[in-house]
């Protein structure tokens, strides 16, 4: 028991990931300035194939040179199966990018074979082998059949994501405002990211004009557990942070949680003990983890008490 009260490794938040057109020089320079827990630079599907070479360097050079912050930095490459793949790889190993996502991950063979390609990168350029972290995107009905193995395909895997446009498509159906097509696809991927210890992200809502529905899917989904959402318009990061921001009383039973952890600790104790009940490892986790997004939601003055809206 006495594991309870050491202090867990904070993770990071991954509430937000931005999609960014690689070869639109604006979004890319501006793109720290929103927010965004995560930043993805898009060479795959945003950029046509006469803008491929192009919008690699453009990423690579502002890679180099921008400042985005405490932002991650991850870039959507081109397929294996294509003939841009080896150069984007490249690239963004020698311009030090975070993540690598791979598109139309349907095997873990496929994250394997990146992960040999990453390590030859690193060793190129002369970086620490395991430096650049992977994801995988799930778009297709073999890949969320795979979503386990592929989740647990490397320990470079930071996250799965779905991407539902072409998952539909394999599925022979479209997009609902229910979303109802998508809840196999998103359990799978989040069971299989949850078994494997990563990060799950869900797919990016497209209707700019139903902001109402993008707040409902975003509020079904952090109910299923998702870490967060992709998303294609910096004006939906406020929204998301809104629901994945904890309410008063959710902070105050955390709080209580963390007094007893300190309590215990001062004590010498190996049991958490709140109201003469025995607190177990799941209920410190949540409590850290309700902390950390109430301190990054401005919640908490700078004594730590919660702060009334």
């Amino acid at each position: 028991m006495g594991g309870l009260i050491m202090a867990e490794k904070e993770e990071r938040l991954r509430r937000t990931m931005m999609f960014v057109p690689g070869n639109n020089p604006a979004m890319v320079k501006d793109a720290g300035i929103y927010g965004a827990d995560s930043i993805m630079f898009d060479l795959e599907d945003a950029v046509s194939m006469a803008e491929k070479d192009a919008a690699r360097v453009l990423v690579y050079e502002a890679l180099k040179t921008q400042d985005y912050g405490n932002a991650e930095l991850v870039v959507r490459i081109n397929g294996l199966d294509t003939s841009y793949y080896a150069n984007d790889v490249k690239a963004m190993v020698k311009a030090g990018i975070d993540v690598i996502r791979l598109p139309k991950v349907e095997s873990a063979e496929m994250i394997q074979q990146l992960e040999k390609d990453v390590a030859a990168a690193e060793t190129e350029f002369g970086l620490p082998v395991g430096t650049t972290h992977l994801m995988a995107a799930i778009e297709s009905a073999k890949g969320v059949l795979n979503a386990p193995a592929i989740a647990a395909a490397s320990d470079r895997m930071i996250g799965v994501a779905l991407s539902a446009e072409d998952y539909t498509t394999d599925m022979k159906t479209h997009r609902y405002p229910d979303g109802a097509e998508l809840e196999f696809a998103r359990n799978m991927v989040l069971h299989a990211a949850r078994a494997a210890g990563i990060a799950a992200f869900d797919t990016v809502f497209t209707n700019m004009a139903d902001p109402d529905g993008f707040y409902r899917e975003t509020r079904h989904i952090h109910q299923l557990g998702f870490d967060g959402k992709s998303l294609v318009n910096p004006r939906q990061i406020p929204m998301v942070n809104s629901v994945y921001e904890p309410t008063k009383d959710e902070v105050v039973k955390a709080q209580k949680v963390i007094a007893a952890i300190e309590e215990a600790r001062i004590k010498g104790s190996g049991v958490i003990s709140m109201n003469g009940q025995m607190v177990d490892r799941p209920v410190v986790l949540r409590a850290q983890r309700v902390m950390q997004l109430a301190k990054v939601s401005n919640l908490l003055d700078e004594e730590g008490n919660y702060i009334e809206k």
